[in-house]
């Protein structure tokens, strides 16, 4: 599979189980051992269990990813996220997932860099290459 078709996969797959709070939809994306952070300061996990935990305490989310930048077998993929907690409060969360796909398309490698901030839309011309 090319890497950008990958790539826009995972992030269909992805935006998908976070909006639905599906987290097994993610194992059709994921090599088995695949080695992924969440965050660099994070040990690897599980990328189900991880979504398992980060869709907790959340009632809704409305995730967009924009287009990926492509090396090789390697993609960056930015994310823009606005939750409600069960609490009703709203959030942001944005961020950029660093992959890399084995010839099947799924990501055996992956690196998360995000920050969360109360609700805000996203700026001008967000998720595009030459944004």
């Amino acid at each position: 599979m090319e890497t950008r078709d990958a790539a826009r996969n995972w992030a269909r797959i992805w935006e998908r189980a976070w909006r639905e709070h599906e987290p097994e939809l993610l194992r059709a994306v994921y090599a088995e051992d695949c080695d992924f952070r969440s965050s660099p300061f994070r040990s690897p996990q599980d990328p189900v269990a991880y979504a398992e935990w980060a869709f907790t305490g959340e009632q809704a989310a409305e995730p967009r990813f924009g287009e990926p930048l492509v090396e090789g077998d390697r993609a960056a993929v930015p994310w823009w996220t606005t939750t409600i907690g069960d609490d009703g409060s709203e959030a942001t969360i944005a961020g950029c997932s660093l992959l890399r796909f084995d010839a099947a398309g799924r990501v055996v490698e992956e690196l998360g860099y995000w920050n969360a901030v109360d609700a805000i839309a996203p700026f001008p011309g967000w998720g595009r290459p030459d944004g």
